[in-house]
Formats: structure tokens, sequence, C-alpha cells
């Protein structure tokens, strides 16, 4: 017989799901700081040390980032050094970060299919906007990125907005329409390379690739974005982190 009691859960986490509600919401934007833990404490009618407890959580999900001295903020992409390399896990061997350059093929809008809309939680047929682009890395095609996005969460977006933004793709997303990517889950599989492709990442029809694909996460695990990436396996001075 199942049991029909309730489970429990610690305080802490409570006052955690609190505050990612106040994120969620808006109510600190990215790059602001939060109130301190004893305004928290006060508002919250708990512990400071149950705050305390409670923020630390958020920081190991990269949610906020505690900055000596200065206080508690809201993380950011646009000003984590490291945005660019947080889901892209393409290195080089000598562990260097090289930002990859960003050329952008085609953007469009389109009809949910079965597939996109289940992964994405809309009906098929809803809207959504799919963008293509090649990253280069020291000036060689190294990833072919199909992005599809809910219409309903990124109006607005043209590409000369995205043209004249300087930084992440995730960066874009959050300056513009507010929408944090938070985590993802990723699906590996090789695959040989058609002609589309092989033309554009230089590579000879039926070269083995490396496909990603990605669903990324906001606030309360409400996917927002779904990624098919084909990445290249000839530039040899550079290895696909997949830990």
């Amino acid at each position: 017989m199942a049991s029909t009691s309730p489970t429990f859960q610690p305080l802490y986490l409570q006052i955690k799901a609190l505050l990612v509600r106040s994120l969620d919401t808006g109510e600190w934007r990215p790059g602001e700081a939060i109130p301190s833990e004893i305004e928290l404490a006060g508002r919250f009618n708990v512990s400071q040390g149950t705050v305390r407890k409670a923020i630390d959580a958020l920081a190991i999900d990269r949610m906020v980032v505690r900055r000596q001295g200065k206080g508690t903020f809201v993380a950011t992409h646009t000003e984590e050094k490291s945005s660019s390399f947080r889901f892209l896990r393409i290195r080089r061997n000598d562990g260097i970060d090289e930002s990859p350059k960003s050329r952008l093929l085609d953007l469009k809008r389109a009809k949910a299919g079965a597939e996109t809309a289940r992964l994405l939680d809309l009906r098929p047929g809803d809207p959504v906007i799919v963008l293509k682009r090649v990253l280069n890395y020291a000036g060689e095609p190294a990833v072919l990125d199909e992005i599809t996005l809910p219409a309903g969460l990124f109006r607005g977006l043209t590409r000369a907005k995205l043209d004249a933004h300087l930084g992440s793709m995730y960066s874009f997303f959050e300056t513009y329409f507010g929408v944090r990517m938070l985590k993802a889950d990723e699906r590996l599989r090789a695959i040989g390379a058609d002609d589309a492709t092989a033309q554009i990442l230089g590579v000879a029809v039926g070269t083995p690739l490396l496909a990603v694909e990605r669903v990324a996460y906001t606030y309360g695990d409400r996917p927002v974005e779904v990624r098919r990436g084909l990445c290249a396996t000839r530039l040899t001075h550079y290895h696909n982190e997949l830990g």
C-alpha cells in the first residue's frame, strides 16, 4: 500500500524555493544584489543560518554569486567570465579558454514539430524561432548549431539585434529577453556528415561528427531551448569535455 504521508522538506530548501520564485519573477534582476541574510531572515521569519544554507544551495546551482565584502548577487551570463564555457564543452588541449567566433547562417519562424514540442513543453504547431549558426575555432568551422526557441519567450528577436550583440548567445537571451539558462541536459551520438553539413564544416561527406542534442532550462526546470549541434573532430588541438 502506497504511503499518503506528506514528503518532508528541510526548511532551508523551502526558503530556497521562495528565493527561486523571486528570481523567476524578476524581483532581483541578473547582476543585482539580493537582500542581506539578516533582511531575508526577517522576511521569512527564520534564522540567519537557515537563510545562509538556502543561499549556499543557490550558489551551488549557480543562480547567485557571493562576493567577499560586497554581498550576494544574481548570477548573470553577461558578467560570468566562464559563461561561454559553461555549456559549450570544446576546449583547447593546452587548457587555454578560446571563445569561438559565431557566424549566423539563418533565422526564421517555424512551427514546432512533435519532438521539438515535447522537448520544449509546447503543443505541436506552436510558433518557434529557429537559428542556424557556425562556430569557428582558430579560423576553422568546428560546430554547426541549430537552435530552436519558443517564439512566445523571444518576441522581437531579429538578425539585426543578434548581429549587434557582443557576447555569448546566452548573454543575448538574458539581456534582451530576460531568459536565463541555468542548466542543460545533453545526448551524444556519432553520425556521418551529409552533403550540406560537409560543405559548411569543410569536411568530406561521411566524416564522423559528434552530434549533441541539448535541452536548456530556466527557473522551475522549464525548457526554453533545444540545440542540435554537429561538431567536427578534425581540430587536433581541441577536445570535447563530456563530463
